[in-house]
């Protein structure tokens, strides 16, 4: 995980000071096989006790035998106890190590997007465990979602204004991963000054987002190919965005020349900007705005008997947790059924989830069974995930989340 520049960055020293934290026996294949975590259950708690760490403690992970695995910051608090920043037992958890991490990051997002406007740290996957930080030009949001990096916050503070000298930089410290490792939650101007909407542009089009009061960090980048590629399905098409929140789907699909977009979300203050980004956008005469539950909104549209040649839906995590399987399984379900009752006779279905306990097997099953239960015949045409600047650890399944799937629907065969 560390390389040679990195350890000579990062002042290596000895670690004999750092407390241990010893595994049980053969607990550390994973560990060595690539993966960052270790769980509670792992840790031998009979020499190390987890009581005796603090909350952000930085220590040397050994295996049963006594040999240094890593440095990572630990939470006896959390089921994922420790998390590995180095395989150097001697690398120092510094803001020197941020600032190299942070410099490497941020060197794939510049090959991958021009303009400064992507998820710049995308936790574990850029060697970052707990911290999310999305950039939008001269500004920078920031999630520290775990005890330890919240522990780092001054050196991350540090270490941003070193690599980019950006204007602002807020904490959006109110993620339900925070509550999991037992720390407040909070939104704070972390340095500089911050303005009360923050700018983008995706793919070409133009948008403001509320720079506090938005949807996690304000924007999601990480459906920025997959909006893309339905740019290409849209023209002369009548478009229906579900859970839009500002029209990232929408106001693309209107600028490529979709002849009418109307977008839904329970959001007043989402849609209010979704008509800020259409007349940013000079299409204020396509786009139109629906208010409510979106189960209720799409039943009445039903109802109404409106029907739409794309139709997108693209929904929060309803399987938060394993346990949520069976419930919200069953809710994307009836959300893929109302919207292809809502199709013109082949129409464009596009079907995403973010949750990461449904599989993409998973969520090809619930638009198979719901083009079957509503006598349609689905063809699935392409299949999307996030974008580069969410890049998959190999090792770690959590880091793949995102699924989109464009379906054509037919008329049963």
């Amino acid at each position: 995980m560390s390389t040679a520049s990195e350890i000579s960055n990062s002042a290596p020293t000895d670690n004999s000071q750092l407390a241990r934290v010893k595994l049980k026996k053969n607990e550390e294949r994973r560990l060595k096989s690539g993966h960052l975590w270790v769980y509670s259950n792992e840790i031998d708690t009979k020499v190390t006790p987890l009581n005796d760490f603090e909350p952000g403690q930085h220590v040397v992970v050994e295996d049963s035998k006594g040999k240094a695995i890593g440095v990572a910051y630990i939470n006896p608090q959390s089921l994922i106890a420790a998390r590995l920043m180095s395989r150097d037992g001697n690398c120092t958890i510094s803001e020197s190590l941020l600032t190299h991490r942070l410099k490497i990051a941020l060197s794939l997002r510049e090959k991958c997007y021009e303009g400064g406007c992507y998820r710049w740290v995308y936790g574990d996957s850029d060697g970052l465990p707990g911290l999310v930080v999305d950039r939008f030009g001269e500004y920078v949001v920031v999630q520290l979602n775990t005890a330890g990096m919240d522990c780092l916050k001054e050196q991350v503070v540090a270490a941003i204004t070193k690599v980019i000298s950006p204007k602002g930089i807020l904490f959006r410290n109110d993620s339900a991963a925070r509550t999991q490792e037992g720390l407040p939650l909070s939104v704070d101007v972390a340095a500089g000054e911050w303005p009360e909407t923050l700018s983008l542009v995706e793919n070409g089009v133009n948008f403001v987002v509320p720079a506090n009061e938005g949807q996690k960090t304000g924007w999601f980048y990480d459906h920025r190919e997959n909006r893309q590629y339905l740019s290409t399905w849209v023209k002369g098409k009548r478009v229906l965005d579900v859970f839009s929140y500002v029209g990232g789907w929408g106001i693309q699909a209107a600028m490529a020349g979709a002849e009418e977009v109307l977008c839904v979300d329970a959001s007043e203050l989402a849609l209010n900007f979704v008509e800020k980004n259409a007349a940013l956008n000079g299409v204020v005469e396509k786009v139109g705005t629906m208010q409510g539950n979106a189960f209720d909104c799409l039943k009445q549209l039903v109802e109404e008997k409106e029907k739409f040649d794309v139709i997108v839906i693209d929904p929060p995590a309803f399987i938060k947790r394993k346990k949520d399987f069976k419930n919200g399984s069953t809710a994307y379900r009836k959300l893929n059924e109302l919207a292809m009752r809502l199709l013109a006779r082949d129409g464009l279905l596009v079907s995403a989830s973010c949750s990461m306990h449904l599989p993409n097997d998973a969520l090809l099953d619930v638009v198979r069974g719901a083009g079957r239960h509503v006598d349609r015949q689905v063809q699935i045409v392409h299949q999307g995930g996030q974008g580069a600047d969410h890049p998959v650890h190999p090792s770690i399944a959590e880091t793949q989340y995102l699924k989109a799937i464009f379906a054509r629907v037919l008329p049963s065969f």
